[in-house]
């Protein structure tokens, strides 16, 4: 057997151990040829998936010893490997899963390059090749965060949905582009919503603006990015975990991985706020501004030309809210709610998910 065919194909086997997998195909097979050249593949192909220092890599691979850091901090660079430092601690490395990592990295810094337009349609068309039902599997990867002011009842406002809460504990803030957005644009399929909206944050942030892929902001700079992308109509997700927050997207329906997958293959990608979209039809003018906006297709103007909710499609983001002329839509509290797992319900439920 081709022994390079083979070296990409034990690196596939060793991502699809990750959190989130990469099911082998020939659109991965193809991604990781341009991420990884072949030095790279060979130590990628044992690299941990947690934290190590580089005394303890090198253990891993003896005939690199001299050159392993060297080959590390490229690799770092390239977005296929996470470093961080704590002052007074040695140096961490690990490989990058596929997301948050790898599917993003080479679009984070928003620079148009031959290998970022080369990489754009094959992470497309891998979503249809299976990487799609990998990110839906058993459990979304990601939960929509509702519009604060979009609430009907603003007491009833749950701790794990409260978003300036949640920035008020972080420490550090960084901003890029949205990859999703560039990808789409790369295959002539763009929209035209701002690109400048992809937080991070902690140690995540760190890692994006040491590699030249993004920059340091302020609290009060990510919380006036947040305030546009309510604006814009764009939908804030997280990861579905609680207490846990290292980013923060702000999607469109039109290029977004997981708000598009879960329209066009009817997966269930991103996991709903706890609340639903709900109409008075009493003040409702029919004006379909509710419409235009959701990036769900969930909310449309009827016969009665009142507007209309579909609670099975509704994700419970609020973008419907802030521009309605009449004030006639606003989120309730679902019936049932399903707060975010923790860590170890997250990990169980990916790990014991039958394979895509």
């Amino acid at each position: 057997m081709d022994s390079r065919k083979t070296l990409y194909e034990n690196l596939a086997r060793h991502l699809h151990q990750g959190i989130i997998g990469a099911p082998m195909s020939p659109s991965l097979m193809g991604i990781l040829e341009i991420m990884f050249p072949e030095e790279e593949a060979e130590i990628a192909c044992k690299l941990p998936f947690e934290n190590k220092s580089l005394d303890d890599l090198k253990k891993l691979y003896p005939d690199k010893s001299e050159s392993l850091e060297s080959i590390l901090t490229v690799m770092a660079r390239n977005g296929t490997v996470f470093t961080q430092q704590k002052p007074g601690k040695d140096r961490k490395y690990r490989l990058l899963p596929t997301v948050v990592g790898i599917a993003e990295a080479p679009f984070w810094a928003g620079i148009d390059t031959e290998k970022a337009r080369k990489l754009a349609p094959l992470w497309i068309k891998y979503r249809d090749e299976g990487f799609g039902k990998e990110l839906a599997r058993n459990i979304p990867a990601v939960r929509v965060i509702p519009i604060d002011q979009s609430l009907k009842n603003k007491s009833q406002i749950l701790p794990f949905d409260k978003l300036k809460e949640k920035l008020i504990s972080l420490s550090y803030f960084a901003v890029s582009k949205c990859p999703c957005r560039q990808m789409m644009s790369y295959v002539g399929k763009g929209c035209n919503h701002s690109l400048d909206n992809c937080l991070h944050f902690n140690e995540m942030g760190r890692y994006v603006v040491e590699q030249g892929m993004g920059r340091e902001i302020t609290r009060d700079e990510a919380l006036s990015i947040l305030e546009e992308a309510d604006k814009e109509g764009l939908v804030h997700s997280c990861e579905n975990l609680d207490g846990y927050l290292s980013m923060i997207c702000n999607c469109c329906g039109c290029c977004c991985v997981f708000l598009q997958t879960q329209k066009l293959l009817d997966l269930k990608m991103i996991s709903s706020s706890s609340y639903v979209s709900c109409v008075d039809e009493e003040v409702c003018i029919g004006c379909g501004t509710c419409e235009e906006r959701c990036p769900m297709d969930a909310i449309a103007v009827g016969e009665d030309e009142h507007a209309q909710v579909d609670p099975g499609r509704c994700i419970g983001c609020g973008i419907c809210v802030p521009t309605c002329p009449s004030t006639a839509v606003a989120l309730v509290l679902r019936e049932t709610i399903i707060p975010p797992p923790d860590i170890n319900e997250f990990f169980t439920k990916r790990y014991l998910a039958p394979e895509a």
